[in-house]
């Protein structure tokens, strides 16, 4: 049966005007956003504050997670010109913040790492002022391959756990619980000057006994961010959602995170991997700051 929305979570939908600037600027340079794939209801917002997420290595996917609305199917030719184009867009449009995430690619043999690196090379070649957030793949958790990315130095690895783990098999049926937790884990042996954040959706048929786990697995990583958001069902064909998770409840759930050491959270119906990441950021830069005067 479908759940009718409640009344907090009226979508907010994108003026019509700004899908249609930013589809034609991501069109002429052969990108892709998830803002805009996916009509995010947030997307004025971000853009607003000089912020956006590029989806890099196609839009089609080689895994079918059961909450995802993206393509599934043969992963596209890898484009040579595309970390170069995500770098110039983003100086063009005076970004300050941006997200590059990718669609899986298992068929290729570095599953994406390389073209990651190259994107957040670029980028700090092109823009070095800006803040450069990787939302990644599991890569299985290879160690060669995360090494690949982590080399590029992005100033914050994200990477999302989804759900809690009793229901992965069903969620993410291609991915595992503590590949994911190991993936974080790897970037602070990497390189413990990076900053992991990680995500998870809510109303799926988690308890708060579960989402609370989850919360302190992540926190024995040393993941220091963390976004909480409402599960919304793209299609009929996708998971149906279990639960609308009232506002005071998501409220819960950052004052928790914020108890268990996380440098940041961010909880809420509308809260998605990268919304108000530039608000992070600036917790981000301000620490930096703060290193280098102590050490000074």
């Amino acid at each position: 049966m479908t759940q009718k929305l409640p009344e907090w979570l009226t979508i907010r939908l994108p003026r019509p005007e700004a899908i249609k600037e930013v589809e034609s600027m991501m069109r002429g340079k052969n990108l892709h956003t998830v803002c805009e794939s996916a009509r995010c209801p947030n997307l004025p917002e971000c853009w607003s504050k000089q912020t956006a997420t590029f989806m890099i290595l196609g839009n089609t996917c080689t895994r079918s997670c059961g909450f995802c609305a993206i393509n599934t199917g043969r992963g596209e030719e890898v484009d040579p010109f595309e970390p170069m184009n995500v770098a110039m867009t983003s100086k063009k449009m005076g970004m300050k913040h941006v997200v590059v995430t990718s669609v899986a690619r298992d068929d290729l043999k570095d599953e994406g790492a390389g073209q990651f690196a190259r994107t957040i090379e670029q980028l700090h070649k092109h823009v070095p002022e800006i803040i450069v957030e990787v939302l990644t793949p599991d890569f299985k958790a290879k160690p060669d391959l995360m090494k690949i990315v982590c080399d590029a130095h992005p100033e914050i690895y994200n990477h999302n756990i989804e759900t809690v783990e009793r229901l992965h098999t069903i969620v993410r049926p291609q991915a595992k619980y503590q590949r994911t937790m190991r993936v974080l884990e790897q970037v602070k042996e990497l390189d413990p000057t990076i900053y992991t954040k990680s995500g998870i959706m809510l109303g799926l048929g988690e308890t708060r006994e579960e989402v609370v786990q989850v919360m302190k697995d992540l926190r024995a990583v040393g993941c220091d961010a963390m976004t909480i958001g409402q599960y919304l069902r793209p299609t009929m064909k996708h998971l149906p959602v279990v639960k609308y998770i009232h506002p005071t409840e998501f409220e819960e759930y950052k004052q928790i995170g914020e108890d268990l050491g996380f440098t940041f959270v961010a909880s809420g119906p509308f809260i998605r991997s990268s919304y108000n990441a530039i608000e992070f950021s600036k917790k981000v830069m301000a620490e930096r700051l703060a290193r280098v005067h102590a050490i000074a």
